[in-house]
Parts: structure tokens; sequence; C-alpha cells
């Protein structure tokens, strides 16, 4: 048994024997009252599951066990010259609340090198759909295919007992990341660069792997924006859609492939990851109507006014959450502040709008969080760098979502959760409910 996964089961053994005993002695205590606002709004806010590998604070942002984004740049692992973290270690941390060695991270590049394994066929269902098919339906398609693949399922079928469901789905879990940016880099030269592939390198990171397979930039900063990238977008702790998603279709029992296919569907809605893609497409729509990319702070004023009077949104400002400026902003402007400067018009309209936005949402009185979420930043940063299409923005989201999400279908397997399962109550329900005044 390797380190990492010999860490994992005696974490996860000693967590669960601790859990248990917990809840022998505190199972009846009350932790929170449902309003039927929340009832009626999405269960937003009900505490009601438990998420170890990361917390979402409304005014410090995303912390992977702990640790802030700040911290994690600083303290885990890069490759030598490189000034981003590996996501690898990351994904370390995550599942089993270690920061990892230099050594320890670049076995796992290693190991994810080697589990690279996708089935022929899969590449034959991609190429059986048209280029065009938007490049979210296209992911979400292709890892159902590899659900062929899946050690969980096979040995579920076997009749795998419940002492083992972690170990299935821990190895599931290793081939699944590891197999996931060829897919992903396949899907983009399919539908972008007329099915031209490049072949994965040897001995990469795999962040930087993920870069190479796209082909659009051979720049050492663009190796270094895909490990912050992937990095930055692994969770958001597990109220977000696809998270949630991946725990509840895990929570049936199935495998990590069926589970990260269902979540990768909550991602591709509008109100969720497809929203990196709106951002962009709204600043060159922004740009296209005003014919220029060197817009001044009355224009883009202007601008933001019309778009709200016409009943939209600014895409990329507000979080469900968040009360502070996102943290993964803040990450995402401090690379392009050292890497691109002023080289870009569209980073510099980034930063423009990041001045004057908040301050017209907060004149408005309408919105509890007129701060830049990480949407906000990226595409303008990967269209300096050559990846431009902004339809494929949110398969880069997913491929560095599914470290997060499935590090914790870990946890939920090693844990025994069960069944997701509330209890849903009808109108007719909530009328007499009020009329007997309890």
């Amino acid at each position: 048994m390797n380190e990492l996964k010999l860490k994992f089961k005696e974490k996860s053994d000693a967590l669960k024997q601790e859990m248990r005993a917990l809840l022998k002695e505190n199972g009846t205590r009350k932790v929170d009252e449902v309003s039927l606002s929340q009832i009626f709004g999405g269960m937003r806010g009900i505490k009601a599951m438990i998420w170890e590998t990361s917390a979402l604070d409304p005014f410090e942002g995303i912390r992977f066990r702990g640790y802030s984004i700040p911290q994690l740049r600083e303290m885990l692992p890069r490759v030598d010259g490189g000034k981003e973290p590996l996501p690898e270690g990351l994904f370390w941390l995550m599942l089993v609340d270690e920061i990892p060695t230099t050594e320890q991270v670049r076995w796992l590049s290693q190991e994810w090198e080697r589990r690279r394994n996708i089935p022929d066929h899969t590449f034959k269902v991609l190429d059986s759909l048209s280029p065009d098919t938007h490049p979210m339906t296209q992911f979400i398609i292709a890892i159902n295919s590899m659900q062929s693949n899946s050690i969980f399922s096979l040995r579920y079928a076997e009749g795998m007992g419940k002492q083992d469901y972690w170990d299935a789905m821990y190895e599931d879990t290793m081939n699944l990341v590891a197999s996931l940016p060829l897919v992903a880099a396949y899907i983009y030269r399919r539908s972008f660069h007329n099915n031209e592939q490049i072949a994965p390198a040897e001995n990469m990171d795999w962040a930087a792997n993920y870069g190479h397979m796209l082909g659009v930039s051979d720049h050492p900063d663009f190796s270094d924006l895909m490990r912050l990238y992937m990095t930055i977008h692994a969770d958001h702790e597990g109220g977000n859609a696809s998270a949630h998603t991946v725990h509840l279709v895990g929570s049936t029992l199935s495998d990590p492939y069926l589970s990260l296919a269902a979540g990768m569907g909550s991602l591709a809605g509008p109100l969720h990851g497809l929203a990196n893609q709106e951002v962009i497409k709204w600043i060159y729509e922004m740009v296209d109507s005003l014919g220029t990319t060197k817009l001044t702070d009355e224009q883009i004023s202007d601008y933001i006014h019309a778009t709200i009077e016409s009943g939209k949104v600014i895409p990329g400002y507000g979080h469900a959450v968040l009360r502070q400026p996102d943290p993964r902003f803040t990450a995402q402007k401090s690379f392009a502040e050292e890497n691109i400067k002023d080289a870009s018009d569209y980073v510099n309209i980034v930063w423009q709008l990041f001045r004057l936005v908040p301050p017209i949402l907060q004149d408005l009185g309408k919105v509890k969080n007129p701060w830049p979420n990480v949407d906000a930043h990226s595409g303008a940063i990967l269209v300096y760098y050559g990846l431009k299409e902004y339809g494929y923005y949110t398969v880069l989201f997913g491929v560095s979502r599914a470290l997060g999400v499935l590090s914790q279908l870990c946890w939920s397997r090693a844990l025994g959760f069960p069944l997701e399962r509330p209890k849903s109550v009808t109108y007719k329900w909530v009328k007499e409910f009020l009329d007997k005044g309890e």
C-alpha cells in the first residue's frame, strides 16, 4: 500500500471511531433552525452535511484544511523555478490533512502519470459528436464513458464489503484525476484546433502537462498559471451545487465516474461554473459595443449602468456566501500584476471593473456582496496566454474541481456516510403548519 493511501486509511479509521463516539453522546443536540425562507430558497445556509476538505468563511474566503490561499501559495511545494504551488500538493493536503513534502508531491505527479488510462471507446464516443457540441457536454459524456474502468463498480458487483468501500473509491479517484487533463485537452483540440492532438509529455507535473496538451502557449508563466488555476478552483466546501451533487450521487454508492459526471452537470449551469465564460463574454460585448479595448472609466461606468437597467447582473460580481473580495480573485490579480502587468487591455479592463463595479452596486443598495468572485478575473488572463475560446473555460474549472469533490468522496465512504435523503413538504403542508400556529 502506497504512503498516501496508508495515511488516508489510518486517518479515516481514527476519525470514524471518533465521530461514532461523538454522535453516541451528542447525536440529539440541535445545531441549527430552519426558516420557511430557507425551505423555499434553495436550502440556503442550512448546516446539513459534513465536508472535510475545505470550509468557506464569508469574510476570510475559502480555507483548505484550515489554510488560506495566500498561505498555500507560500507553503505548498513547487517545481524547481516555479512560482505557484502544485495542485498535487493541495490534493495530498485535502486527502490526509498534511502539507506534503516535495518528494511526496513528486511521487504523486509520477503516480498520476502512471495511472493515466483512458479507454479507446472514450475517444471514439467523443469523435462521434459534432465538434460544435459544448465542451462541458463533451466532458460529461467522456467521464461517463470512462465508467467502464471503475474499480468501485466492479468490486461492488463482486460483493465488496462496506469496510472496503474507501479502498475502491481511492483507486477510482486516483485513476480518474490522473486521466482528466488528457480527456479535457482532447476535447479542446478537437473542438478548436481541427483535432490536431498533442501527446502528453513525460515527467511533467499534472497541471503543466494539461497546459502542454492544450497547446496554447509554451511560456513558462502559462504552466504556473495552470498550477495556480487548478489549485484555487479545486474545492469550495460542500454546499455549492457541483460539490453537493457529487456528494448526493455518491451517497447512493454510485462510483466516482458517475458521481463526478453528475457534478459536472451542475457545474455547467449558468448560476454556477458556467459563469466563468459569461464574464469574458460580457467584456467582449462591451468592447464590441464601444469599439475599443482601451476604455475610459466613464465608458465602463455607463455600460455597467446600462447592463443593470436592462435587468441583467454584472457577471463575476456577487457571491452566495462571500462578503469580501474573493481570495481566488485576489490570487489571480496578484499573478497578473507580476506576470502580465500592463501588457493586456483585457486584464486592465478587469482591474477597472474592480474599481468601478463595487461602489456602483453599493449605491444601488440591493446586493449583500458587491465584490468580485473567482470568475471575474480568470478569463482575461486565459485570453492573454492564447486560450480565447471562453466556451471551454468551465471544463478547466471542472478538471480542478475534481480534486476536492473526489477527495471528499473518499472520506464519505471511509466514514460510512449514509444515503442523503432530506424530507420535503408540500405548500399545503406549509399553510396548515402556519394555521396551527406551531
